[in-house]
């Protein structure tokens, strides 16, 4: 603590003198989680980096509530450089050390400076060597006497580590650092350690599991006290960060579905809807207070503290006295401190998806609030056919209704009308469960028209998400062919895989937005078409053979059409010629940016479809792009390469805005 009143005195006087600070953004947060990834190549992000690793101590951690973007003087450089080999207040508390691992996977994804990669390993380092041999982590290390030995759930610390390992574990492109086999070996019996903890932490109420306590004794694993406030209790909130991350697990084992079922039914009982905080505040409408009061049907909150023995809610000031209401403390700790929370309410709304999805059959009550609906070919579900489970949804329903498909090849041709709204449709795996049809241009052969009856599946209805799911036009290379046609607004495909050939991938609808992430999509002409205006977020566009990527038809005016970021351009090798796009329409958009494009994009990279007019009207460009295929300066005239502040305005928010706010991540 000596150290940090230390640190923040300094930074405090070095910001009154003549240096300017780096930047001006309030949060250290904020900074690591920018949308923009191109960002993190910049000469301020490397400034900032230069930062992070004079602050990460030589054990690989760092020190909490620091604000990494703050210039630092030559004073504060060299003390920072005695103090690395001193381990002092290396923590996991509020975030520190897995959010600077977290930046400098995203510098090194932009920058290979070998110290960011360096840096990022020794963090991964110090989270196993702090590991108890019972699978929990203290909240400092070195051990810092006192209760930060206890095993740490405060604030999702525990959780956040448990993350990270999960990543690498798992190996997946979260973090743009691989390390080498034998880590990742041990960041899986990290994990494991990890879970199994959680599991034997769980607090038995009575012989009945709950949920957990913000700290749990090293050694006896019983609820454990923190500070004078902070006495052993259930927690509302660490107890929901825990179970989203046991949710997130696949193929749980039996116990922890029996943890994660006992947990929700802990929410359900521990939920208060008769409460609301109200903000007390001045004449300048500054909020001075706060105070609860009595409401009917409000929004569920839960406690952060709840007695162990009965779930009821208390509160306390510095002296440790228990109150069972949060006016009865005073105003230091009622308005500094967080003593309820909404957290639990991502739990109950994933968890009947999860049920269903784990073979847990969910309550009549639960169905009330969320409709599920089980396809299974071998007859274990509600229905044997994906259209069938369709027709049976409600229209219009006010909740999300998940129908939830199982491995199996589905032969049929599937539609999603404009009625059945708030759909998901959730596959069981993205390479297991399979959506197929033949369907081409010739074969339905209905006029001039004919590809717009060619899908596989159809979404017409708003407010749809398609994930873990392979959507398959099987016709082969005979024309015409849609996989997925979706006409419809604020649709998300997450994690599925688009195969077919020529016009794989139809998105339309007026003044629609659509969003896909994680998705591997694949063909041969024009095979991502239509005028809606898409995101593609981390995809895979792999090109079958030499032809054309895109053709949108953008309406005129519209200000977005397709978006790819962060996409990797692919291609089978008989393939050495393909277009970015070309314009179906004159007004056609298409931008990429930091994507990785392969060999086989054509040097000047955009075609006009015989359309002169297009080169006036369309607009093409690429930005902070990457690979062989990436040739600024041989694209044609006509085409744009964008500057750092014209790229700036590309993110989900702005792309995809709408009257319901950030639907895509929802």
């Amino acid at each position: 603590m000596i150290l940090l009143k230390k640190a923040a005195l300094i930074v405090i006087v070095f910001s009154s003198t003549v240096l300017q600070a780096q930047n001006t953004y309030k949060r250290w947060s904020d900074i690591i989680r920018k949308n923009d990834a191109s960002w993190f190549a910049s000469d301020e992000a490397k400034k900032i980096a230069e930062n992070v690793l004079l602050y990460q101590r030589d054990i690989g951690g760092w020190p909490k509530n620091i604000p990494m973007q703050d210039e630092l003087s030559a004073s504060q450089k060299n003390k920072l450089l005695a103090e690395k080999k001193t381990a002092a207040e290396t923590t996991t508390d509020n975030g520190a050390t897995t959010q600077e691992m977290l930046f400098m996977s995203r510098m090194y994804a932009q920058v290979k400076d070998e110290r960011y990669k360096d840096s990022f390993l020794k963090g991964l380092s110090y989270l196993l060597e702090a590991q108890y041999p019972n699978g929990g982590w203290p909240q400092f290390y070195p051990l810092k006497k006192g209760y930060y030995t206890h095993i740490t759930y405060n604030d999702d610390s525990m959780t956040r580590i448990l993350n990270v390992l999960k990543e690498i574990s798992e190996e997946t492109d979260f973090y743009s650092i691989k390390p080498s086999k034998e880590i990742v070996a041990k960041t899986k019996t990290a994990f494991d350690k990890g879970i199994d903890c959680i599991l034997k932490t769980q607090y038995k109420q009575n012989g009945v599991l709950t949920g957990w306590c913000a700290q749990h004794d090293e050694v006896t694993l019983l609820p454990a006290k923190a500070r004078a406030y902070e006495l052993p209790s259930l927690s509302g909130k660490e107890s929901a960060g825990i179970v989203m991350l046991l949710m997130s697990i696949e193929k749980p084992s039996p116990e922890i579905i029996t943890a994660v079922k006992s947990a929700y039914a802990w929410f359900e009982k521990t939920k208060i809807t008769n409460i609301k905080e109200e903000p007390i505040l001045n004449d300048k409408g500054k909020t001075v207070d706060k105070r609860i009061i009595t409401v009917q049907n409000g929004s569920p909150v839960w406690a952060r503290f709840m007695e162990l023995d009965t779930n009821e809610p208390f509160f306390s000031d510095r002296d440790g006295v228990k109150k069972k209401s949060l006016n009865d403390i005073g105003s230091e700790r009622r308005n500094g401190y967080a003593w309820y929370t909404d957290d639990p309410l991502d739990v109950l709304k994933k968890y009947p998806a999860w049920a269903v999805k784990n073979g847990t059959k969910v309550s009549e009550s639960d169905k009330k609030a969320v409709d599920y609906i089980t396809v299974a070919q071998d007859g274990s579900g509600d229905f044997t056919k994906i259209q069938d489970a369709i027709y049976a949804s409600p229209a219009f329903p006010y909740e999300k209704v998940t129908i939830y498909v199982k491995n199996g090849t589905y032969n049929e041709k599937v539609r999603i009308p404009e009625w059945n709204t708030n759909v998901i449709l959730l596959g069981e795996s993205k390479e297991k469960t399979i959506i197929t049809f033949d369907d081409n241009f010739s074969k339905i052969s209905l006029g001039r028209n004919s590809t717009f009856y060619t899908y596989t599946l159809l979404v017409e209805a708003n407010d749809v998400t398609v994930s873990n799911l392979t959507i398959k036009n099987a016709s082969g290379d005979r024309g015409q062919g849609i996989a997925l046609s979706v006409t419809a607004n604020r649709v998300k495909v997450v994690n599925c895989n688009l195969l077919g050939n020529q016009d794989t991938l139809y998105l339309s609808g007026q003044n629609a937005k659509q969003y896909f992430k994680d998705c591997y999509i694949e063909g041969t002409t024009d095979f991502i078409f239509g005028g809606a205006t898409a995101l593609f977020e981390n995809c895979e566009i792999h090109s079958i053979k030499s032809s054309y990527i895109t053709a949108a038809s953008t309406p005129q005016g519209t200000e977005f059409g397709f978006v790819f970021k962060n996409c990797k351009l692919t291609a089978d090798p008989s393939a050495n010629a393909v277009y970015l796009g070309r314009p179906w329409r004159i007004y056609a958009k298409t931008v990429f940016l930091n994507c990785e494009i392969g060999k086989q994009i054509k040097l000047e990279g955009w075609e006009n479809w015989s359309k002169p007019e297009a080169e006036k009207n369309a607009f093409y460009a690429e930005y902070n792009c990457s690979g062989e295929g990436f040739q600024p300066t041989k694209r044609v005239s006509w085409s744009h390469q964008l500057k750092k502040s014209e790229a700036e305005k590309y993110t989900a928010e702005t792309i995809l805005k709408d009257t319901i706010p950030n639907w895509y991540s929802k």
